[in-house]
Formats: structure tokens, sequence, C-alpha cells
């Protein structure tokens, strides 16, 4: 305090920087400060953008991380898990949707999940055939009835011999459901 009592805020000290270096009232103790939208937003484009090599049926290939993350997702999704379905089909569904924004012209996406030289993961979401154990990534296929006598049917005039006749049978799920035809020599 001064002789005449107001402040005097020439002087410097503790918690007291000088008066020329002090900031001025509604300035910004920061005035460059951090830029905008820096470090707000997780940095997908970076992580998921990355190549990572996948393996399927011993054969390696390089895809995005986002390509590879989908395909597990799907993966899990046709082994039953519900979670992992509904957001493999959420995930399709926005890219659906960009993709129509982007291209009016694209009207479908199909996602083939068939491993090269297999048809089994195949036959089980189209309903043509079911595992005969669900637990086991490696169990047996057998064919749905009706597949069989589309099949069949599809044959026309041609006949299968005896051994292949044991070959259907033995890979129908429910044989004893099937309608053969007249031809057919083997019974369940």
């Amino acid at each position: 305090m001064t002789d005449d009592g107001s402040r005097d805020d020439s002087k410097a000290g503790y918690k007291k920087p000088p008066v020329a270096t002090r900031f001025k009232k509604g300035q910004s103790g920061n005035p460059k400060g951090r830029p905008r939208g820096r470090h707000r937003h997780a940095p997908y484009e970076a992580v998921l953008g990355q190549l990572v090599t996948i393996r399927e049926d011993g054969v390696e290939r390089k895809v995005t991380a986002a390509e590879a993350f989908l395909l597990q997702l799907a993966k899990r999704g046709l082994k039953r898990d519900i979670s992992a379905a509904q957001s493999a089909m959420t995930v399709i569904e926005e890219g659906k949707a960009l993709r129509a924004a982007n291209d009016p012209g694209l009207t479908e996406m199909i996602i083939n999940l068939v491993s090269p030289g297999s048809v089994n993961t195949a036959l089980e979401p189209l309903r043509m055939a079911r595992k005969l154990d669900a637990y086991r990534d490696t169990a047996r296929m057998a064919l749905e009835p009706w597949i069989v006598e589309a099949a069949l049917e599809r044959l026309g005039e041609r006949h299968l011999t005896r051994e292949e006749q044991r070959i259907v049978l033995k890979a129908t799920r429910t044989p004893w459901k099937v309608n053969w035809p007249d031809w057919w020599e083997e019974r369940p």
C-alpha cells in the first residue's frame, strides 16, 4: 500500500508478476491455445487403415485392420454369436447406406464369406445343410431333405448308380423324410 491508501501494483514478488508482463483483463493466458478439434476423436483411420496379414485355410493375404475386424465379427456371427452377428449387420448396413449415398446406382452389396475350396460355411446359412455337432468347427455337414429332393428332380432322366445313392443317403440329415424317386434302390 502507498501513503495515500491505494495499492502499489508496480512491486513484483511472490504471486505478483511485473506489471509489464501481466495479462490484461479479458486476455487469454494461452492465446494460441490447443487447435480446435484436435484429440477429440479416436484415431480410427490411423489404426483401422493399417494393413494386417490374415491366414485363411493356410493362405496368407493382406487386408486392412477394419476388414480383418469385420471378417472376424462375421465369422463369430456365423458361429451363432448373436451380438457379433448384430454388430456385423449394423456395420454392413452402415456401409450400404454410405455407398448408396456416394453411388446412387448401387442397390445391393453381397458379402461372400466362403473359404476357397470349401462350401461348408455357405451351406448352413443357406439352410441347405446342417452341422451334426454345432460346437465343433470340423463337424460333418449333412444335407437337408428338401435340397436332396430338388437335386434329384434336376437330374431328369439321369439315374445315380447304387454307390452314388449310398453316398447321398449317408450325406442326408434325415433320409426318411426325403421323397425318393421310384428308380431309387437304396432305402434308409
